[in-house]
């Protein structure tokens, strides 16, 4: 859908359009994740990030930020660290307490995630003329702007 600048547009009309762009990047975002060995779900891949975002981070800290309740987050963390990619270790003062971090596997698993957004990303954005880039790039600080404000923290636009 394109739109063109009008003082007429409403929000709506803006909101469909900015859909309509969020669903090709999340395509291209898809794809990328594709990508990946070991193959990891949205779930244990946002699970991943969380971990690395926060640093070692307990299990009940993690189930915190999924939203989810400690034992499906328990059973998560399981999947990841028979994958190699999340080590867990027990409290020395409380062993009810279960830290988290990402292994080596796990931080190249990231890494190369990272690696591959980007290839995709250039691959559409090298499609684009310099100053149509010029304003995606300037529109879309200014939305990034804009949720913060909103509400958004900084760590759900991993």
């Amino acid at each position: 859908m394109a739109l063109v600048r009008h003082p007429n547009h409403l929000p709506a009309d803006i909101a469909a359009a900015v859909e309509a762009a969020a669903e090709a990047l999340v395509i291209v975002w898809g794809r990328s994740s594709e990508r990946l060995h070991p193959k990891v779900s949205p779930s244990q891949l946002r699970a991943l990030l969380v971990v690395e975002q926060n640093g070692a981070l307990t299990l009940g800290g993690l189930a915190e930020e999924l939203g989810a309740i400690p034992s499906s987050a328990s059973r998560l963390c399981d999947r990841l660290q028979a994958a190699g990619l999340l080590a867990r270790t027990t409290g020395s003062t409380d062993r009810r307490e279960v830290s988290l971090r990402l292994t080596k596997d796990g931080q190249r698993l990231l890494e190369e995630l990272r690696l591959t957004r980007r290839e995709e990303l250039a691959g559409v954005l090298g499609a684009m003329n310099p100053q149509a880039r010029d304003a995606l790039l300037a529109g879309l600080d200014a939305f990034r702007v804009a949720a913060v404000r909103s509400g958004l923290r900084s760590g759900e636009t991993g």
